[in-house]
This record gives C-alpha cells, sequence and structure tokens, in this order.
C-alpha cells in the first residue's frame, strides 16, 4: 500500500477520519500519531467517573489499541509530530525512547484538540491544584478526594495511566473544601460531581451569572440549584491567586480575603494545539484554531484540520468560528476520512449546540444567545423568556421551563435560544436546533407540529410558547 493519510491525534476527530477512511480506502495505508498513551476517551464523562457514578475509568473508553489495530489503522502512540513541512509532504516525529523521523504523507490531518487554559494561574507542582483536560488529571483527581486507605485502585483500571501519579495522589489527606475556579460547563459539573463526594465546594466565576453563553436566565436558575444543594456560589468574583507552597490552602478574589481550600480545579477554557503548524504559513483563525473550509481544508494543500484545534462555519452567521464541541469533531472527523478517501463530504455547520446538568437542574442552549454576539454578526436582536410547564399540569412531575428565544428584528429569523429546567429541558434544545439550522423564522417555529401527550408535554410545547410569545413582540413593533 501507498499514499499515506497521516492523522495527528488519536481521539475524536483523529480516529473518526482513520476509521472512515480505512473503510472506503482499504488500499491506502492510514498512520495515526499519538504522542501520549490515551486514545479515543470520553472527556464529557470525567466528572461523572470523579463523581462514582462511572465505576472504572475502562468505561470512558471508546476503542482500545487492539480494537483500532483490528480495523487495520497503524496507531502509534508514544510519538509527537513537532512539525510540518508542507513542501516536501512530511512531518517530523519524536517519540518517548527519543528516536526521531520524518514520516511523509498524501494527506495530513491535524487533529491534536485543545488543553486547558489557567489563566494568570500555573498549578503544576502545586499539590490539590488541577485543571480537567484529560483522563491522567481525572484519575489523580479521584485518588487525591479519597480516603488513602479507602482508595479503589481498580478505579484507574486502564494501563495508559500514570500510575506513579495516581499512587501519589491517592496517599496524601482527603481534602475537605474545594474551590472550583470558572463557572462554565467544567465548573457546573465538577461542583456537582465534588459536593457528591462530600466535598464543601465553592464555585468562582468572574462574570454576573454562571454559564455565560446559556444566557441570564440559566445561570440564575442553576445558581439556585447549586445553592439548594449546599455549593457557595460566588459570581462578580475573579480569582487573582491561589495560595499554598507545596499544596493548595486557599484562593484569593480580587479585593477579598483568601479563601480556604484543600483542592483547586481550574477551568477557565481552553486553547487550541496548533504549534506544530509555526513555521508552514497555516492560517489560523476565530480562537486562534487552524483556519478550515467546508471540507475542512486548510490554507495548506492536502492538509485539513478538525475538532478543537479547527474552525468550522457558524450555521447562524455564516462566519468562521471555533467551537470546541465532542459532536463537531467526531463529525469532522468522520467527513474528513470520507473526502480523503475520494468521497466530498462538508464536515458541517455549527451552532454552539450544548447542554449541561447540575444535580436535578438541565440547561441547553444554540446559536446566538447574548445581544452582544447578535449585534457583532449584524443582527437586531429581540428577545423574549417564558416560563411553561414541562407536561400537562395535572399529570405528575410537571415542572416550570424558562425558555429564551432570540430573533432579529428585521427578518424574524431564529438566531439563537436556551432552555432551563428540572424535566427533561435539555433535550428540547435540539428542536431549536434544527430550526436554526433550517433558517426558520418565529412564525415558523410557532406552527410547528410538535408532539403532545400528557406525560410529555403540555398542548402547547414550552418552545412553541415561547415563540408565539416573541412572535407576538415582533408583530407589535
Amino acid at each position: 500500500m501507498s499514499d499515506p493519510f497521516v492523522v495527528v491525534g488519536a481521539d475524536a476527530a483523529g480516529l473518526s477520519a482513520a476509521s472512515k477512511f480505512r473503510r472506503e480506502a482499504p488500499d491506502r495505508d492510514v498512520v495515526v500519531f499519538e504522542m501520549g498513551r490515551w486514545i479515543s476517551y470520553a472527556y464529557c464523562g470525567m466528572p461523572y467517573f470523579i463523581e462514582g457514578r462511572v465505576e472504572r475509568m475502562s468505561n470512558l473508553l471508546s476503542l482500545s489499541p487492539s480494537e483500532v489495530d483490528e480495523r487495520g489503522i497503524d496507531l502509534r502512540r508514544g510519538h509527537k509530530v513537532v512539525g510540518v513541512d508542507p513542501d516536501a509532504e512530511t512531518v517530523a516525529v519524536e517519540t518517548t525512547e527519543g528516536d526521531s523521523f520524518e514520516q511523509p504523507y498524501d494527506d495530513l490531518l491535524v487533529a491534536t484538540g485543545g488543553r486547558a487554559s489557567t489563566g494568570s494561574f500555573d498549578v503544576r507542582g502545586v499539590d490539590g491544584a488541577f485543571t480537567l483536560h484529560n483522563m491522567d488529571a481525572a484519575a489523580a483527581i479521584d485518588a487525591y478526594i479519597a480516603e488513602p486507605d479507602a482508595y479503589d485502585h481498580e478505579r484507574a483500571d486502564v494501563s495508559a495511566v500514570d500510575r506513579e501519579r495516581v499512587e501519589r495522589n491517592a496517599a496524601m489527606p482527603a481534602p475537605e473544601t474545594a474551590a472550583i475556579v470558572g463557572g462554565g460547563y467544567v465548573g457546573v459539573e465538577m461542583a456537582e460531581a465534588l459536593s457528591g463526594r462530600g466535598l464543601d465546594v465553592h464555585l468562582f466565576h468572574r462574570s454576573g451569572h454562571l454559564l455565560s453563553d446559556f444566557g441570564e436566565a440559566v445561570g440564575e436558575r442553576v445558581e439556585t440549584e447549586l445553592d439548594a444543594k449546599g455549593v457557595t456560589v460566588h459570581t462578580n468574583a475573579p480569582v487573582v491567586e491561589l495560595v499554598g507552597d507545596d499544596r493548595i490552602e486557599a484562593v484569593v478574589i480580587e479585593g477579598e480575603d483568601p479563601i480556604e481550600a484543600d483542592l483547586a480545579v481550574v477551568g477557565v477554557g481552553i486553547r487550541p494545539n496548533t504549534e506544530l503548524l509555526d513555521g508552514t504559513g497555516a492560517e489560523l483563525g476565530e480562537g486562534g484554531a487552524i483556519r478550515t473550509d467546508e471540507y475542512g481544508r486548510t490554507s495548506l494543500p492536502d492538509v485539513y484540520a478538525a475538532g478543537d484545534c479547527a474552525t468550522a462555519i457558524h450555521a447562524v452567521t455564516g462566519e468562521e468560528a471555533w467551537m470546541p464541541l465532542g459532536l463537531t469533531a467526531n463529525r469532522a472527523g468522520r467527513a474528513i476520512g470520507a473526502t480523503v478517501a475520494g468521497d466530498p463530504s462538508p464536515v458541517g455547520e455549527i451552532a454552539g449546540t450544548a447542554v449541561v446538568k447540575a444535580f436535578d437542574m438541565e440547561a441547553g442552549r444554540v446559536g446566538l444567545v447574548g445581544d452582544e454576539a447578535a449585534r457583532d454578526a449584524g443582527f437586531d436582536p429581540v428577545r423574549e423568556t417564558v416560563t411553561a410547564g414541562s407536561r400537562s399540569g395535572y399529570y405528575p412531575g410537571a415542572a416550570p421551563t424558562d425558555v429564551t428565544l432570540v430573533a432579529d428584528r428585521d427578518t424574524g429569523r431564529l438566531i439563537g435560544g436556551s432552555i432551563v429546567g428540572p424535566d427533561r429541558a435539555a433535550i428540547r434544545i435540539d428542536t431549536l436546533a434544527t430550526a436554526l439550522e433550517a433558517d426558520m423564522t418565529v412564525p415558523e417555529v410557532e406552527r410547528l407540529d410538535l408532539a403532545y401527550a400528557p406525560p410529555f408535554s403540555p398542548v402547547w410545547d414550552p418552545i412553541l410558547v415561547a415563540a408565539k410569545v416573541l412572535n407576538g413582540t415582533l408583530d407589535g413593533q
């Protein structure tokens, strides 16, 4: 075989591309380089492992190295690609054993993902201070939380785990108070996870409401839920310092006295890993991610990018966007695998569709939820937030559901929305995501024939109620 398809990164985008390519082009080589030992794991499941809902780390693995080998993919772990020569069509590779070599490619996919951003903090070398962006960190946090004589070593039951790091954290005294820096997805999910492990949890967020991308209505209800479950939420509270010499001792909010904590999780965002393209002339776009077109192609010939390191086209604005989410990576990788194999397949547009759980509260968002983002995209936003029942009022389990819809004043087009409530609220966001992809107007959303039966929805689903109210606002302008 010849004409190698080389993939850098063996997680969602990379292995999706390699697997699809192998099925479509069995006569060509496909080589996947992974700098670490972990492959194809469920990043979004890590908080639930730490909480204990997921009993074993192996439950979070989608593919094992042996399964990848059975697919005919040449997977090489412990191989770091440190550079790309687009003229020679080679990549420079260094191994953990200290060897180095050049690998030719006919087509190249950069699927290097992202890394946790710590802002001005450096958690390295401080015991009890973590970011959560890989499985070794999840295993270390899980071990650190447990009492030394009660830690179940079988929980980290994957050979790829950094065993020395796990054992070191398992030997430390168990923490009592946790500080979570950042009130986004990771922060909210970790607040529930650490509370479930019996810790006194403080969640710090620099803006006025949690889950900033979801809008104020969602942030307020999630904060109320966290407070009711014993989590102390600090909004408008930028953390300026982590205090502790060898082990974390406290966090400092701007203008406040230190708040004691013997565990800190910093989750203030991620940054795309693009360094291997330094010096190649590859164009970078939104968020510093690699700029790609509708087929995942970069500005370099025969070089593609996908996943958390790459941009995509926003379904509402039609412009470049960077939104690192799981489905985006898997879908783009699969499409690129098909394209490289000879079947041109668009990677698909993105709308930032996301859901999150906070104890008994569920939330979802899609599109342009904030007014500033909408105006920056050239829209004149009009919004309404309504509260409606999740089921028929007489049916057990009905609960208040808040729906926010955002439309463009001039065209009536739906451009964004969010939803929050304790009774199957999150899954309803898929209706709005579909409406956005179809460029529907608010009147068209109001006329959707959504299902009704008392156990599932009132006659007027909360989304239809919100559309009806927003349509009235648009008509009354």
